[in-house]
């Protein structure tokens, strides 16, 4: 989920998209990139929580003693 902070940048970016002389399809496709450039960071950021979790569990585990 995103915060109020990334949500603004995020949409200030698209309004410098509609405000920019272009043509519909350059536009179009300027959106789609960015569509493509926010999933792609969810998804480095989904792949770096998981390891962060695998390593708390890795990595915290009670050693055994004897």
């Amino acid at each position: 989920m995103k915060s109020n902070i990334e949500s603004k940048f995020g949409s200030v970016i698209y309004d410098k998209i509609n405000t920019v002389r272009m043509s519909e399809t350059e536009r179009q496709a300027a959106i789609n990139a960015m569509h493509d450039a926010d999933a792609i960071v969810d998804g480095i950021l989904w792949v770096a929580h998981k390891i962060e979790q695998l390593g708390a569990l890795l990595f915290m585990r009670p050693s055994v003693k004897h």
